[in-house]
This record gives C-alpha cells, sequence and structure tokens, in this order.
C-alpha cells in the first residue's frame, strides 16, 4: 500500500451508483495512493457514509448532511438513491432537517464534516429559497456544535450563499469548511476567502472551454486562490475527468484532477499532491 499522496475531498463512493462494487472502487483508491471522503445528501446516504468508512481502517471517512435539493420534492437520481417503481427514477418526498439524526452521525469518529448542505437555484418550487436557508442555518450550527466544518454545495445562488454565511460569521468555526465543486465568480471566491473557506475542484477543470466559452476563465479563479485552500474532489460517480468523460466517476480518478491543478498552478504534480494533503489536514483535522 503506497503512502497516501492523493485525497478525494468530496465524492459518493457509496452512492447506489456503485452498489455492486463500491469496495473494488474504493480499493482500487487506497492502491493508488487516493484517501476517500464519502459524502452524505440525506439521511440514508449520511448514515451509509458513516458506515462504509467503518468498514475500512482507514483512510475512509464520511461527511453527513441534508443535500438542498432534498429539502424539497426533487427528482429521484437512480445513481445516488437506487432505482424505484419503472427503474427510471421518481419524484421523492423533502426531508426536513433532523438535527438530533445529523448530530449522532457527526459525532462518529468516522465523520470528518457536515454536509453536503448549502444552496440549489437551479430548479425552485414554491418556497424551496425559505426551505433550503433554514436547513443550511440549522446545518451551519450543527458544525459549529460538534465543532467540525463544512461541506457546502452552491449552485447558482452564490450572492445568498455568501449572505448567509456572513449573518452567522459568529457560528462559523475557525476552519468553517470547503466549498466543493467551487463554480463562482473571482468576486465570490475573494468573499469566501475572506470568511476563511477552502475550496475543491473536480474533473470538468479537464474540460475543453465550451463553445463561446472564454478559454482560461475557469483557470484564472483557480490562478486567484492561494494553493493553501484548494483540495481535489471526484464528485464520482458524476463529472470524471478525462480521458474518463462520460463514464461513471470514481475516486482513483482524482489523480487526473490533481494533474490538472499542478499544470494550472505552474508547480509538479508531486508538489500539489502533498500540498492538498496538507490542506485536508488542516480542514478535516485528520
Amino acid at each position: 500500500m503506497p503512502k497516501t499522496k492523493y485525497v478525494d475531498a468530496h465524492t459518493h463512493a457509496h452512492f447506489a451508483a456503485f452498489k455492486e462494487d463500491y469496495k473494488e472502487v474504493i480499493g482500487r483508491a487506497l492502491e493508488a495512493g487516493v484517501a476517500v471522503i464519502n459524502v452524505g445528501t440525506q439521511k440514508d446516504t449520511s448514515a451509509k457514509a458513516v458506515e462504509v468508512a467503518h468498514e475500512f481502517a482507514e483512510d475512509v471517512w464520511a461527511v453527513v448532511g441534508l443535500h438542498p435539493i432534498h429539502t424539497e420534492k426533487s427528482y429521484h437520481d437512480v445513481k445516488e438513491l437506487g432505482a424505484g417503481g419503472d427503474e427510471g427514477g421518481f419524484t421523492s418526498r423533502g426531508e426536513d432537517f433532523d438535527y438530533e439524526y445529523y448530530k449522532k452521525l457527526a459525532l462518529d469518529s468516522k465523520t470528518l464534516a457536515i454536509g453536503e448542505c448549502g444552496l440549489d437555484y437551479f430548479r425552485l418550487g414554491e418556497g424551496s429559497k425559505k426551505r433550503q436557508a433554514e436547513a443550511f442555518v440549522s446545518q451551519i450550527e450543527l458544525a459549529f456544535d460538534v465543532k467540525k466544518p463544512l461541506m457546502i454545495h452552491c449552485r447558482d445562488a452564490f450572492s445568498d450563499l455568501i449572505e448567509i454565511l456572513e449573518v452567522n460569521k459568529a457560528k462559523l468555526n475557525d476552519k468553517p469548511g470547503v466549498i466543493h465543486f467551487f463554480t463562482g465568480t473571482i468576486e465570490d471566491a475573494k468573499k469566501l476567502l475572506d470568511l476563511g473557506f477552502s475550496f475543491t475542484f473536480g474533473g470538468v477543470i479537464t474540460f475543453p472551454p465550451k463553445a463561446g466559452q472564454q478559454a482560461g476563465a475557469y483557470e484564472e479563479v483557480i490562478k486567484m486562490i492561494p494553493m493553501d485552500r484548494i483540495l481535489s474532489e471526484t464528485d464520482a460517480p458524476y463529472v470524471a475527468p478525462e480521458p474518463f468523460r462520460g463514464k461513471r466517476n470514481e475516486p482513483a480518478y482524482v489523480v487526473y484532477v490533481v494533474r490538472k491543478l499542478a499544470e494550472i498552478k505552474g508547480v509538479s504534480e508531486e508538489e500539489m499532491a502533498d500540498q492538498i494533503w496538507g490542506n485536508a489536514k488542516t480542514v478535516f483535522r485528520l
């Protein structure tokens, strides 16, 4: 077993997409020197993340929390929660954030953070913003209560997210957590840096720019963020990096993300990997 060198700071190798082979998938990551942090999205997947973490002696951890899309009725992703009904997915009922349920999971020795929580305005139903905000604030409070960082999801909602974090600044820990799969602007990043947050980047950074999109725009954000605030992720089973684009993603592929981050930051892959591992140890108190 190689010395741990890489870390997939946000993955879902415990999701239904890996039901038949999660042990093999995580085993491949560990053999490649990749530490795995499985992130929950609601009650069942949070509990499963903790359960899976305990199946491995080391370098596999959990994050527990309620994803903003699960605070209301939402499309049931078969990769996440498994097939239902006609095997083609269905609309799942929304979940109220159960503070005591998640606190019990949060206090487990294998749990590193609270999340993924935050805001997602990509698809909004009636009352969505209010429900999302309430669940997010409750998870900010839980993270402060158990003294563990936040794992934040944000889609099309950075101004509201930053406002909530600033209003609740007194409830943020010294190392408040991570903005996963960051897609905001340089100005958003600066405000979040000022609040103490770090950022994860995944396979999308290896993609060529979309038609009509300015080449290098995303890279400019990464160049601006200090090395000691950057982490790598896969968000598996989603968004596999080149050369696996379009296939099921898995934690072992985080190596390709680190390689691209090193290229963007103008350092060696080894230096980037070592820096990210050090960052992960700081943020998650490993």
